[in-house]
């Protein structure tokens, strides 16, 4: 694991090695251990390197026999040893134990077609010195970031977006154009990048630079044809043991391992597998919030020392009260990007807390997105029923719903927010309901926010829906997830936050063979009568006892809507005053002033949306103003003294 950058000039100029030291500054928190830079001419990559196997001799770039072929790598390759073993027998010498080091051989052997042998979370660079030809990639499910800047001179990547700003001549510059898409979706989707000149690979893509040439293209998609000839029980046969081989595959390490667990079915099923595997007691970390109602519903400490004591592991947990207003400039500065969902908060802590033992982590991220997990994946479920009943009862329902209070940070309230949402999307199509439940904010309200319409150009979510190709239902659901919040939030922040305080987070339930196997399951499989995840539970259901089985869901974010009512009331007041607004020249103030009324008074829950905003805010002051983050953090706690 570590981060990866590199400088390709079409100009044929040589790449000064001052460029890439300044980049891995940088990213030193993604690479503690180890440092490396090859420069060939045009060319040149280099590494920050967090070392987890092969620990003494792993050092990048890693070089073929004959120095033909150089190679930096960030992730890991979990069937390097299998892969070793087929390319031994044939005759090539290993210099290392670096499960990293199959690649080079295995693009030696069989070209860019080597990815498709690769079972891992990765990307790379390799440079083939004979054909003058840089290689960039990642991994199937953009488990790994990887960033791209591009001009008339050159073409750089790195693993983090910052590291291309210390480039010389680059500069953190908005891209106005991306905002609307930000707003709506609280986050900005692949391939664009929040940062003007600079964007991200898709996930499953390569890039290549032969003779000053570009061509980049896709060598992966989720499967979209359904396997309706399998029966409930060859399902569950199917996902327990392909579940049982990932966690597995994912627990090589040389060094300490340990496991996310926050008692949901996801973690507590990678804990069940990972018992299985060690002859030691897994390592498990947990957290929960201190203060009153709101923060207790996000207390899942409980179920986390249950699944604990089941499979006997040294269970370790942090009950906080975090300094959010400490954390955010830093945190941001982190992502490279502002987001709206408060999961990198939690992410960050728990990483944090668990970095005093371990160096890897495994987390459960990824089972709602592959087998149903979401409330929101019952939209059509439940708009059938009620299209079902007489006009003036949809009518009078959807009237009452309109004025339910909502706010998530209470059961009653979150209750109410829940079902307003499901009866004023029911006489939606299908696409546009599921866009009503992703949305952070509506796309009306936006128009009411910018002040530049043309800021409004994308809608990546409209190019997912018309890329998913299934005509099941549900599946085409999961597949617009896949390309578009599950790369660029989840996993984003899970790969940010963890790698801020250096620690691996590897992600067993997204193993591409297991998602592979889970996109072809028929929906009715998924999801039955309204049970969320009900293969999976099936699967699970010898491993794991029922109440964590069918417990109520909880995400794993923080309540921030109830924090942004009280104690951080006074920064988002600042941070979104009318004289901040109009110098950024971006917002209309009146708008946000809405949001804010209706947030206070539970006519909406506007967490998500209001976050946004603020964290736009403090990303700018970090990145377009160029403040340090911990001065960015003492404005913000005099406003809150």
């Amino acid at each position: 694991m570590c981060g990866i950058h590199g400088i390709y000039r079409f100009d044929r100029q040589r790449v000064e090695p001052a460029w890439l030291s300044a980049m891995g500054d940088v990213t030193r928190h993604r690479g503690p251990d180890d440092e490396g830079l090859h420069v060939d001419g045009e060319c040149g990559i280099a590494m920050r390197r967090l070392s987890i196997i092969d620990l003494s001799g792993g050092h990048q770039p890693l070089s073929n026999a004959d120095g033909s072929l150089w190679l930096v790598c960030n992730g890991e390759i979990y069937n390097y040893r299998e892969l070793r073993a087929e390319l031994q027998a044939k005759g090539i010498h290993f210099k290392t134990g670096s499960d990293s080091e199959v690649l080079l051989h295995l693009y030696d052997a069989e070209g860019d077609d080597f990815v498709h042998r690769l079972n891992g979370m990765f990307d790379f660079a390799l440079w083939d010195a004979r054909r003058r030809r840089l290689l960039i990639g990642r991994d199937r499910l953009g488990v790994k970031p990887l960033y791209v800047m591009q001009d008339g001179r050159q073409l750089a990547f790195a693993t983090e977006a910052k590291a291309l700003l210390r480039l010389p001549g680059a500069r953190a510059e908005l891209d106005r154009s991306v905002i609307a898409d930000y707003l709506h979706l609280g986050y900005v989707a692949a391939p664009h990048c929040i940062f003007k000149g600079v964007r991200k690979l898709p996930p499953a893509t390569l890039l290549a630079v032969e003779n000053g040439e570009v061509r980049e293209w896709r060598y992966w998609r989720l499967p979209e044809r359904i396997d309706a000839t399998i029966d409930e029980a060859g399902w569950v046969e199917r996902v327990r043991a392909r579940m049982d081989e990932s966690v597995r595959m994912q627990m090589v390490s040389d060094v300490p391992i340990g496991a996310f667990l926050s008692g949901g079915v996801d973690s507590s099923a990678v804990v069940g597998y990972m018992a299985r595997h060690s002859s030691q007691p897994i390592r498990t970390y947990a957290i929960g919030f201190e203060g009153g109602e709101a923060e207790a519903l996000y207390n899942e400490l409980p179920y986390a020392r249950q699944v604990a004591a089941l499979f006997g592991t040294e269970h370790h947990e942090i009950v906080v009260k975090p300094d959010v207003v400490g954390l955010l400039p830093r945190l941001l500065w982190h992502m490279d990007e502002p987001l709206s969902d408060t999961a990198f908060i939690t992410t960050y802590l728990v990483s944090e807390f668990a970095r005093r033992d371990v160096k890897v982590i495994l987390s459960g991220v990824g089972g709602d997105e592959l087998f149903g997990g979401y409330r929101r994946y019952l939209g059509g479920h439940y708009a059938r029923r009620f299209q079902a009943l007489p006009g003036w009862v949809r009518q009078a329902a959807s009237a009452t719903a309109r004025r339910l209070p909502a706010d998530r940070h209470s059961k009653m309230l979150n209750l109410m927010r829940l079902a307003k949402g499901f009866v004023g999307s029911a006489e939606m199509d299908a696409d546009e309901r599921y866009r009503s439940y992703l949305q952070v904010i509506g796309r009306e309200m936006i128009s009411e926010l910018l002040i530049d319409p043309v800021a409004g150009s994308d809608d990546r979510l409209a190019s997912a829906f018309r890329g998913a190709g299934t005509t099941d239902e549900l599946n085409r659901l999961l597949a617009v997830d896949a390309e578009t919040q599950l790369p660029d939030d989840l996993l984003l922040l899970t790969d940010k936050m963890s790698m801020a305080v250096s620690l691996e987070c590897r992600v067993p339930l997204l193993d591409h063979e297991l998602v592979e196997l889970a996109a072809s399951i028929p929906q009715a499989m998924k999801i039955r009568g309204g049970q969320l995840k009900y293969l999976m539970k099936k699967a699970l259901s010898p491993m794991l006892p029922d109440d964590i089985l069918h417990r109520q869901k909880r995400g794993f974010g923080t309540p921030m809507g109830a924090w942004l009512k009280r104690e951080l009331a006074p920064v988002l007041r600042h941070l979104l005053s009318p004289q901040v607004v109009a110098s950024r020249g971006l917002l209309r103030q009146p708008a946000i002033a809405a949001l804010m009324a209706d947030h206070e008074a539970n006519r909406s829950d506007g967490t998500d949306a209001l976050l946004a905003l603020m964290n736009l805010e403090i990303w700018s002051r970090v990145y377009l103003d160029g403040r340090e983050p911990g001065d960015v953090a003492e404005e913000l706690k005099h406003h809150v003294a």
